[in-house]
């Protein structure tokens, strides 16, 4: 989904923004949680938190197998990972 002013945020700041930048000069596809994250840090610092619990935090399963869970799942949704 494409959100205007999510993808045109003059006002981003912070990590995710300079992350954003980089990926843009060099060419690099950006995906849209980043320029959410970048979009609205406040709203989204509780997802941020979640989603490295979860994948990086104590786990029966090791970080590279998750990673590979979230790749496969990306690759089944058609979206890059």
């Amino acid at each position: 989904m494409y959100l205007r002013d999510v993808e045109n945020n003059s006002n981003a700041s912070g990590a995710y923004s300079e992350s954003i930048r980089s990926m843009v000069s060099m060419g690099a596809v950006v995906p849209g949680i980043l320029r959410m994250f970048a979009y609205k840090p406040e709203a989204t610092q509780h997802l941020e938190r979640f989603s490295q619990a979860v994948m990086r935090g104590p786990s029966p399963l090791s970080a590279g197998f998750r990673e590979l869970i979230a790749a496969f799942t990306s690759q089944l949704n058609h979206c890059p990972f």
